[in-house]
């Protein structure tokens, strides 16, 4: 009989006796949270800044994503700016990096249950734009990004907040590479950074992070298509990868169990191929939004199968953020 101590960390099971999924986090089985939290009729997800018509921008939007419909108008990031991540606890947004009028090392964030605009929480350890961002219910981490004047240079560094409070990030450990153009996604113990983009190509890569301790990532497995640009997302259990392009832009959707190693496995495809668009989550849905359209979509992560449409963003918009307050990390 396996001891504790054998138990990965991670690691999740299925409690016969309490009927409840369970995850291992180094000490002990807790039980994973599989309701999503309840605002106005359910989570909400946020979406913010990005490259629309009229170029970078500093608009947030929100989407109530149980229902179907189109995003409403939240309020305004402190700078304009495209190619930033995002991460959330269930009532903080925090938005991190990206490229306005310059590289940006800016983190502000917004409480999910008002609107309004943004407030200045700190500032990242580099300016860089195409941050990977993700988050348990405390911790938010961003990794790698590049910086594209005098010339581009690409980042390994992963930076860590702690969400309730405000300051500047911390250094948690580095990436396996130098790379940016990737997307972040996670469970409550487990943290994934999917794809990206080097001086050399794109990466099919995937890699973690735990997310509550120090240090640097470790190898999970591999995508099914080499990319860069997808949208990214998770619920406790399932991560799911959108999109993306390698040269041509593509419509693939895969899936991971976050808490196993080993490759993507083919879930669906979104409506048409895209890219440079982004993702966010509650415990059973995932929302795909932006890139070469203003369409948002959605699949259930129960089930198999292509994406349906959920409704439109306020316009067509690329290199933009998401998260929500009911996302796989809480």
């Amino acid at each position: 009989m396996a001891t504790l101590q054998d138990i990965p960390t991670g690691a999740i099971r299925y409690n016969t006796d309490s009927n409840k999924m369970e995850c291992f986090n180094g000490t002990k089985w807790m039980q994973v949270s599989v309701s999503s939290h309840d605002l106005n009729g359910g989570g909400r997800g946020l979406f913010g800044g990005g490259s629309a018509t009229d170029g970078n921008n500093d608009v947030i939007q929100y989407i109530t994503i149980p229902t179907a419909g189109n995003a409403i108008d939240f309020g305004n990031l402190t700078v304009y700016r495209r190619g930033l991540g995002a991460c959330s606890s269930s009532t903080r947004s925090v938005f991190g990096g990206g490229i306005g009028p310059a590289v940006s090392d800016v983190l502000d964030f917004v409480t999910i249950s008002s609107t309004g605009n943004a407030t200045d929480f700190g500032n990242l350890i580099t300016a860089l734009r195409q941050k990977a961002a993700l988050s348990n219910a405390t911790r938010g981490i961003f990794s790698g990004g590049y910086t594209p004047t005098p010339s581009t240079s690409f980042k390994n560094e992963i930076d860590y907040i702690t969400i309730a409070s405000t300051g500047n990030a911390t250094d948690f450990g580095n990436l396996s590479a130098a790379y940016g153009g990737s997307m972040g996604c996670s469970s409550p113990t487990r943290g994934l950074f999917v794809g990206g983009t080097t001086p050399s190509g794109n990466l099919n890569l995937i890699e973690f992070v735990t997310i509550s301790t120090l240090g640097n990532t470790q190898d999970f497995g591999d995508l099914l298509q080499v990319g860069a640009g997808r949208g990214v997302c998770s619920n406790p259990i399932k991560g799911v990868f959108g999109g993306g392009y390698d040269p041509s832009n593509l419509s693939v959707i895969q899936q991971v169990n976050i808490a196993t190693i080993g490759n993507a496995i083919d879930f669906g495809d979104l409506i048409a191929a895209n890219k440079t668009l982004t993702a966010l989550s509650s415990s059973t849905r995932a929302v795909f939004g932006g890139g070469l359209s203003d369409v948002i979509q959605y699949i259930e992560f129960a089930t198999g199968g292509d994406a349906v449409d959920f409704g439109d963003l306020l316009s067509t918009n690329q290199q933009l953020s998401a998260t929500s307050n009911a996302h796989g990390g809480l």
